[in-house]
């Protein structure tokens, strides 16, 4: 394959590695696999399915332990609490999504564009299965120096984020108290992607005000389903004057 040569057609591709990552990479089958979607999956010889859905599970374990490694550093005096809600919105599936598409990761990616509104993660998904790509290609050393380097120092305003209001489910309950509202969380439809080989259950939670259904939110977790259908809930709420104090 030729795919990073300057031909017609691959200009996209080439012009991400070598202008927004910095290298080119030499086993092009797995780029190709990390921005194939599942809605475009394709079979080989052998029946089976080929997507960026396994590469995005392993991409998703070597971010995370890169983002932990990046912040440890950083924050030498700061608590475990901080750490880990730090990582949690460096790794969300909205900070990822924003992310994949600043770097212009969201136009190489193929999906059946039938059903775009249908997948709410495409971007980030993809972004953990370039993530995988590399650590398979190159090993942890060098993607970490990439994320680090080439991503996080780049794209991403970590002063910033540190100071973002993230647990918007603490600030929904703490409302629900003070107006005396029962807030509760159910998982209202559990998805399993990718079924023939034991993919990853995606999430399908509501908040409840009430026992009266809020926002929903569809995330990889229960907690993080929670967290995202707090902060869409909340943030309704403000909108429509029930609630008085903007969030951040």
């Amino acid at each position: 394959m030729a795919l990073f040569h300057r031909k017609k057609g691959n200009e996209a591709f080439y012009s991400f590695f070598k202008n927004i990552l910095g290298f080119t990479p030499r086993h092009i089958e797995l780029y190709q696999t990390a921005f194939i979607h599942r809605s475009k999956s394709v079979e080989d010889i052998h029946g089976h399915r080929i997507n960026n859905e396994r590469m995005e599970y392993l991409g998703d374990a070597v971010l995370s332990a890169i983002v932990a490694e990046f912040l440890y550093k950083k924050y030498p005096v700061q608590g475990e609490g901080f750490l880990t809600e730090m990582r949690s919105k460096i790794v969300s599936r909205n900070n990822l999504n924003k992310l994949a598409q600043k770097i212009g990761l969201s136009q190489l990616i193929k999906y059946n564009k039938e059903s775009q509104g249908i997948f709410k993660s495409i971007d980030g998904d993809a972004f953990e299965a370039l993530v995988g790509a590399i650590y398979l290609e190159k090993g942890y050393k060098f993607t970490r120096k990439i994320i680090i380097d080439r991503v996080i120092r780049l794209h991403l305003d970590i002063e910033e984020l540190s100071h973002k209001d993230w647990n918007f489910k603490s600030k929904l309950i703490d409302w629900g108290q003070k107006e005396r509202h029962k807030i509760s969380f159910e998982v209202v439809d559990v998805n399993t992607t990718n079924k023939k080989n034991g993919g990853r259950k995606e999430y399908v939670v509501q908040a409840l005000i009430d026992g009266n259904p809020g926002e929903s939110a569809i995330e990889y977790s229960i907690k993080a389903g929670e967290q995202l259908a707090a902060e869409r809930t909340y943030k309704k709420l403000v909108e429509e004057g029930v609630i008085t104090t903007p969030a951040q």
